[in-house]
């Protein structure tokens, strides 16, 4: 699958672009190349890409005869997700208790994380995540808006509250935020296909 990265602002990704990567991706990730797999941008994006040829082979392409214009949009949509979310952002503190040490989460990898817990569940689709409030200090309560495509048939209430307990579980295991609240907008339903639901 190429990626056409051609709607996408060409941001720079540690001196490469999302194309590059997509060409990357294509050959499997060979020959293998450092200044790709050590920087944490571009791993955050091939995830992201990885993610889509996924949805590709499966579910999108049921559909693709059907109405190819509403899968060039989706994929084109999801793009500018992946290119937003992996920009580092804000630091978030990390306790340790030696308080001459420094430790921070970016808040790219927190979307990480929240992302992960949405994907590995099985008949969802991740798409827009953001973190709103003060995630510089430490203790201040934040919302967290996420957005998300649902496999059709699924419950959307069910599979939203299921959605919002694995991001909260994903948050308390690898951060320190306090979550106020955690938003979920079902915006898109696409074709069922062969999953796997991990609870």
């Amino acid at each position: 699958m190429t990626f056409d990265a051609t709607s996408v602002p060409e941001d720079d990704l540690d001196g490469h672009t999302m194309e590059e990567l997509g060409d990357y991706l294509d050959r499997g990730r060979t020959p293998y190349d450092p200044s790709i797999e050590t920087s944490a941008a571009c791993r955050l994006a091939l995830v992201g890409m990885t993610r889509m040829q996924e949805l590709a082979r499966t579910a999108l392409e049921h559909e693709s005869g059907r109405d190819p214009a509403r899968d060039d949009a989706w994929i084109s949509g999801l793009l500018d997700t992946i290119k937003t979310e992996i920009r580092s952002g804000r630091d978030i503190p990390v306790g340790h208790p030696n308080p001459v040490l420094r430790l921070a989460l970016t808040e790219a990898a927190v979307r990480g994380v929240i992302r992960r817990a949405g994907d590995t569940m099985g008949g969802v689709i991740m798409g827009r995540c953001v973190l709103d409030g003060d995630v510089t200090t430490p203790g201040a309560p934040i919302r967290i808006d996420v957005t998300a495509g649902l496999e059709y048939g699924m419950s959307v209430a069910e599979t939203a509250d299921r959605l919002r307990e694995r991001i909260t579980r994903a948050l308390a295991e690898h951060t320190e935020l306090v979550i106020g609240q955690i938003d979920v907008t079902i915006d898109d339903v696409y074709p069922g296909g062969d999953r796997t639901d991990d609870r």
